[in-house]
């Protein structure tokens, strides 16, 4: 049953802000990064900004409430790979440009975290803690190479262009392949799932940044 308590306000204000910044940032690295090679489909729409308005997807948010922010996601950026010059390049790093600045904020936010002296039940202390947290999950979560995350377009650019046709095939199948993967562990207990697969990359990775 869904809760508004004290444990879901608390979750609001640290997880809420963090996650819907966090996203804002994917998203607008990856308009940026499409303006670099070529294509202003994204700036044209006004999807080169910060603003969290304008990157939110109405479903994604609910979602992400009633998961008690623990799941959510942004509307993704348009790209036209018509408009780049070499199309295998551009695809790579215009989709690598979304996890990348997840992993540059959660740098940031660690030098900031170990810096700083800062007592655990403040505000601050919890938003940078949970930041660092959540930018390596969006990284590692996005490079899984399951359509329609941006894995999926790294890994069709760098196959060879043989494969491309059976990557098609399985891009037909692979957001019910990624949905189970979210949804099954809920219900079937040591059902290996997504964050069970990213943990023994998580793990080490947070135990240096915090």
């Amino acid at each position: 049953m869904f809760d508004f308590d004290s444990e879901f306000l608390r979750r609001a204000i640290i997880a809420g802000p963090m996650i819907i910044f966090s996203l804002s940032v994917h998203e607008f690295f990856h308009a940026w990064s499409a303006l670099k090679f070529g294509d202003d489909t994204a700036t044209r729409l006004g999807r080169l900004t910060l603003n969290p308005l304008v990157h939110m997807d109405m479903m994604g948010t609910i979602v992400m409430v009633l998961s008690q922010f623990s799941f959510g996601w942004a509307k993704p950026v348009p790209v036209n790979l018509m408009n780049v010059r070499n199309y295998r390049v551009a695809d790579f790093w215009i989709s690598f440009a979304g996890p990348l600045s997840n992993i540059g904020l959660a740098l940031i936010m660690s030098i900031i975290f170990n810096t700083l002296t800062l007592a655990p039940q403040t505000y601050f202390y919890s938003l940078l803690y949970f930041g660092i947290q959540i930018n390596i999950v969006l990284a590692l979560f996005n490079m899984i190479p399951l359509f329609p995350l941006d894995g999926s377009h790294m890994l069709r650019s760098v196959l060879p262009r043989e494969y491309e046709a059976k990557l098609q095939e399985f891009e037909r199948i692979a957001p019910m392949v990624l949905i189970g993967l979210i949804v099954i562990p809920r219900f079937i207990p040591g059902f290996p799932g997504i964050f069970t697969i990213l943990g023994p990359i998580l793990r080490p990775i947070l135990n240096v940044l915090l």
